[in-house]
């Protein structure tokens, strides 16, 4: 319950930094396009870094709910959250440990490689990679919840989050499948809350 709780508001504070981004009010250009400044990099990929470890304690609190004959697709969850959690992480902690000091400070030489540019970095691509391997995730454990109520509601909401991964992968190929892959920011949350929601109630009885 707490980890998917977690998850929820860890994924809105960033779709609300994420449109603070977008709007320009974090320093950037704005649009999804721009180059993030070092205030920008802190708002946005804090939360981000805290919600790669949360999901994957989520996927581990699945597999556990999860009745045997269906354990294949929880563990495959695990395996698929754990795979995003590793690669994001690595592209957040090294954007808010390393790089962010460096812009902060006005000097990013010899770190171009580094610097996340939407579209046209080698960090942008690893980041949209690990968050195709998260949707993966989803639609694998949307394989657990077969029973009829809420645990329905919970099964749509992982499989259409897992069906924008093409959206997420092709994003390098084609910039304008983010608009199909914002749709992260209604599937994911709408997911999380109501496996808080359902968790809470298996917890109550």
């Amino acid at each position: 319950m707490w980890s998917a709780g977690l998850c929820t508001v860890l994924s809105l504070a960033y779709v609300a930094a994420q449109l603070a981004e977008w709007a320009g009010l974090l320093g950037s250009a704005g649009g999804p396009h721009s180059r993030s400044t070092a205030v920008g990099l802190a708002v946005l990929l804090t939360p981000s870094l805290l919600l790669a470890i949360s999901f994957v304690v989520l996927a581990v609190s699945i597999h556990r709910h999860a009745e045997a004959p269906v354990r294949i697709w929880s563990h495959l969850a695990v395996v698929f959250a754990t795979m995003y959690a590793t690669l994001v992480g690595i592209v957040y902690y090294v954007q808010l440990a390393f790089v962010l000091p460096r812009l902060a400070r006005g000097d990013a030489r010899g770190i171009e490689l580094l610097i996340f540019e939407p579209f046209d970095s080698f960090l942008y691509a690893v980041d949209v990679f690990g968050y195709s391997l998260m949707s993966l995730a989803t639609l694998f454990a949307a394989g657990v919840f077969r029973a009829r109520g809420i645990a329905r509601w919970i099964r749509r909401a992982l499989v259409a989050n897992g069906l924008l991964m093409p959206f997420l992968a092709l994003q390098m190929y084609y910039p304008p499948l983010i608009w199909g892959g914002s749709l992260w920011a209604i599937t994911f949350p709408a997911a999380t809350w109501l496996l808080a929601i359902h968790f809470g109630r298996l917890q109550a009885h």
